[in-house]
């Protein structure tokens, strides 16, 4: 498998990695610049020449991938019969600067209901660098031509159309999915909100709506659901900034979006 495979594949399986690149070659040296390694947390693909150069780079790549917020570096190899590396000696007689770039798991949200707010909130994310899941229960709301607008998304765009039961996708989401339920019909939104509940692995759950909208839901998620007090407090709603009062679909969707990203940003910290 390439590299280019590789990344591919740790993306779906939600791991992180660490791409290794030969970006200086001074003399001789195994391999030329721009040979590229992908290295996982059991496993490697491509190779930047073997030997001292590349147990070393694998080792501090696979310490990279258990950092919390990893940052890019240089390693500088010197390859002569001087110089002594953990993994023995190579004497090719020039020396080679490789760049270790962390490929972290990027980030999962769901929207519930891609009507007016959902589809200016999947313009709004799908601009960063993350996986992004659509899900409606209404057919129109998902067509080629209405979701045209994100035909140039940064985001990897993932669209569930479920008819009956909406709620079902939850169980497919990837590990740590952040859910934001917003469908047309508030008996899908209550629906959701037990069902995210229940769900394990969900990363934040938001709900939009209004505080009499949530005071009924709380009840019933209570006494109909089971739900304790500390579980249904994990449903934040209402969601976005603080402050921002306005109620056009646009301003919703970026006020809901600023907030995600913080809450992205806080995850990390």
């Amino acid at each position: 498998m390439t590299w280019v495979a590789a990344v591919a594949r740790l993306r779906e399986r939600r791991e992180p990695g660490v791409l290794v690149t030969v970006a200086t070659v001074r003399g001789h040296a195994p391999r030329r610049a721009g040979a590229k390694l992908l290295v996982g947390k059991t496993e490697t693909w491509g190779s930047i020449g073997g030997g001292n150069i590349e147990a070393v780079a694998i080792d501090r790549a696979r310490e990279l991938n258990g950092v919390a917020r990893p940052e890019p570096e240089l390693m500088d190899f010197a390859l002569n019969d001087k110089v002594t590396g953990p993994h023995g000696v190579q004497c090719c007689g020039g020396a080679v600067t490789v760049l270790l770039e962390p490929l972290p798991v990027v980030e999962a949200v769901a929207v519930f209901g891609v009507g007016h707010v959902g589809l200016e909130l999947a313009r709004v994310l799908a601009r960063h660098h993350l996986d992004l899941h659509l899900v409606d229960s209404r057919p129109d709301m998902l067509t080629d031509e209405r979701l045209g607008v994100l035909a140039d998304a940064v985001a990897q765009i993932h669209v569930h159309h479920t008819p009956l039961l909406p709620e079902e996708v939850l169980g497919e989401l990837p590990p740590g999915t952040h859910v934001l339920i917003m469908t047309h019909d508030h008996a899908e939104d209550a629906a959701l909100c037990d069902a995210a509940l229940r769900t394990d692995g969900l990363g934040s759950i938001g709900l939009i709506g209004s505080a009499a909208k949530w005071a009924r839901f709380r009840r019933r998620l209570a006494t109909e659901g089971g739900h304790d007090s500390a579980a249904i407090d994990r449903i934040k709603t209402p969601i976005g900034i603080p402050g921002i009062t306005g109620k056009e679909p646009a301003t919703i969707a970026l006020s809901v979006a600023a907030d995600l990203l913080r809450t992205f940003e806080s995850a990390r910290s």
